[in-house]
């Protein structure tokens, strides 16, 4: 997919930061929409179903998290990419955005080749996905259907955020293998992205709560496995 193919929907209450991620994003031939307000972020996802969201966290009225969260219940906005654009590094903002259901972060100030280098990394990571989502994985207690990023059991449709979707992804993928922190951060998040040490935990958690899975075993000290 080129670059003029791939949606980009910029989320920011200062004007000025909007028209410099603008003016750098579109030199590279991505198709631009701006929203100033998280009202306006969810309405225009809605409208233009983007690949890719960079999303205010602290902005007035309906805040980054909630904006998030809100746009990660649509159905058709279950592959789209969010990234949190902030000022802020404390970890507990990154929890708190991941469970959101946020992919990654971007700190304000950056530099323009910094921001376009990342826009590219993300993007590679949705082409791959979407290269990657076919078929369905039948295990005993539920299915996952890979191309509808949906978890199906006793009857019922369950929708998860795309990183929780990915997370299970790859803890079925081998049944009982220990998958390490350290590896489930590079496949699912990359290595290139900086996560809170409690995000894997979160996501297992919420995992669990969601599906009613008892099968995902927390190995203490290593990581997780997905027992059959």
């Amino acid at each position: 997919m080129s670059n003029e193919k791939y949606k980009i929907l910029l989320v920011d209450d200062e004007k000025d930061v909007l028209e410099f991620l603008s003016y750098n994003i579109k030199r590279e031939g991505y198709k631009v929409f701006t929203a100033s307000n998280g009202k306006d972020a969810i309405e225009s996802a809605k409208k233009i179903q983007p690949h890719l969201i960079i999303l205010d966290v602290m902005m007035p009225g309906i805040d980054g998290i909630e904006t998030c969260n809100e746009i990660k219940e649509l159905p058709e906005m279950q592959k789209t990419i969010i990234v949190f654009l902030t000022a802020r590094g404390e970890d507990y903002s990154q929890i708190a955005g991941f469970e959101a259901g946020a992919d990654d972060y971007i700190t304000k100030p950056i530099k323009p080749k910094v921001l376009i280098s990342r826009i590219k990394a993300l993007l590679r990571r949705y082409k791959e996905s979407d290269q990657e989502q076919e078929g369905q994985v039948a295990l005993k207690d539920f299915t996952i259907d890979k191309e509808k990023y949906l978890i199906m059991k006793d009857d019922k449709e369950i929708s998860l955020p795309k990183k929780e979707f990915e997370l299970l992804l790859l803890l079925t993928s081998k049944p009982n293998k220990v998958f390490s922190r350290e590896e489930i951060f590079a496949k699912v998040w990359g290595t290139n992205v900086i996560v809170g040490d409690r995000t894997i935990d979160v996501h297992v958690r919420k995992i669990r709560e969601k599906i009613g899975l008892q099968n995902i075993k927390t190995v203490k000290g290593v990581g997780y496995k997905y027992e059959s």
